[in-house]
């Protein structure tokens, strides 16, 4: 039997691509980011999903200036999703909210119809300097909701850690699989979607899963089921896993083949592994880009330009 047909007799997702670790490069003046998604960002084969960047952990010194970030910009049509890992970012927009994440929290802003905001180091964090990590998410919103009220969701530590679920155990036997679960050998934080028992905080348009991973053990497998059909896209934070037996290292990520299967099978290299699963139902739908506006035709995109510079945006 051949490797591909015996990983769809186990229900195995397969791997249709492994990208290495891309070049960071500066989104203003704070964020050193990793653009993940390389050349597939803005791609029918990643959707939902249209962009990733991760800053990886940086060391900041103290500013007593202004701090860094990014000014007040535009977007419309899909959602920004901020994941803090470590220090703090504080968020303004032209709805008026005003809020700082810091690790372990979600920052989930729907632009939809239109949206003008700014992302900055908070002030705290500026004055005492510290380590910075941290990503972003593009997600897109099908047509019918591009153009809906925007919003804001303030996702706290404390509302992730009640969706948290401990991992399932790998076994090859099929009465066996996610049989056993262990707290202690690592954990998956639900942000969107379900995984085991625990269904995440935020609220989609689309179903989506978003599990932010710890695995402690290293050198032992671990299940997790998405759903059938989904794109499911694994990225390593740190450390270096095997993903359906192969390696992925830092910053790498792996793209699975979207089919019908549905198991994907991750073995941490090195202890304390971190790693993000994003998976979500494709949206079959025209993607039009352009800067920070995400549509479904070149016609739509122009007339976002002309709101914006007509002072309608967001009306």
């Amino acid at each position: 039997m051949s490797t591909s047909s015996a990983a769809a007799s186990a229900g195995l997702k397969t791997i249709k691509q492994i990208l290495p670790a891309p070049r960071p490069h500066w989104v203003g003046d704070g964020f050193n980011v990793f653009p993940v998604f390389a050349n597939k960002a803005f791609t029918q084969e990643l959707s939902p999903f249209l962009m990733f960047d991760y800053a990886s952990p940086k060391k900041f010194p103290i500013n007593t200036g202004r701090p860094k970030g990014v000014g007040q910009h535009p977007h419309r049509g899909f959602e920004t999703v901020t994941l803090a890992f470590q220090g703090e970012v504080e968020h303004a927009d032209s709805l008026g909210n005003v809020g700082v994440i810091g690790s372990g929290d979600v920052q989930w802003m729907t632009a939809a119809r239109g949206i003008i905001h700014q992302e900055f180091h908070s002030n705290d964090f500026s004055k005492r300097g510290g380590v910075f990590e941290m990503c972003q998410l593009w997600l897109n919103l099908p047509a019918k909701d591009k153009m809906t009220p925007p919003k804001y969701q303030e996702i706290l530590k404390k509302d992730i850690d009640n969706a948290v679920s401990p991992l399932y155990e790998y076994s090859k036997d099929e009465e066996g699989c996610g049989a056993k679960a262990d707290l202690e050998e690592g954990c998956v934080r639900v942000i969107a979607g379900k995984f085991g028992e625990a269904t995440g905080p935020a609220s989609t348009f689309t179903q989506i899963d978003m599990w932010d991973i710890t695995i402690n053990s290293a050198n032992k497998s671990y299940e997790f089921q998405t759903v059938a059909g989904n794109n499911v896209i694994v990225f390593v934070r740190r450390g270096e896993i095997e993903v359906q037996g192969k390696p992925v290292g830092s910053q790498g990520v792996a793209i699975m083949k979207r089919d019908e299967n549905t198991k994907v099978v991750i073995e941490a290299k090195e202890e304390k592994s971190q790693v993000l699963v994003l998976a979500g139902e494709p949206i079959e739908e025209p993607i039009s880009a352009q800067g920070p506006f995400v549509m479904n035709t070149r016609q739509e995109i122009m007339q976002a330009n002309m709101d914006f510079q007509s002072g309608n945006f967001g009306t």
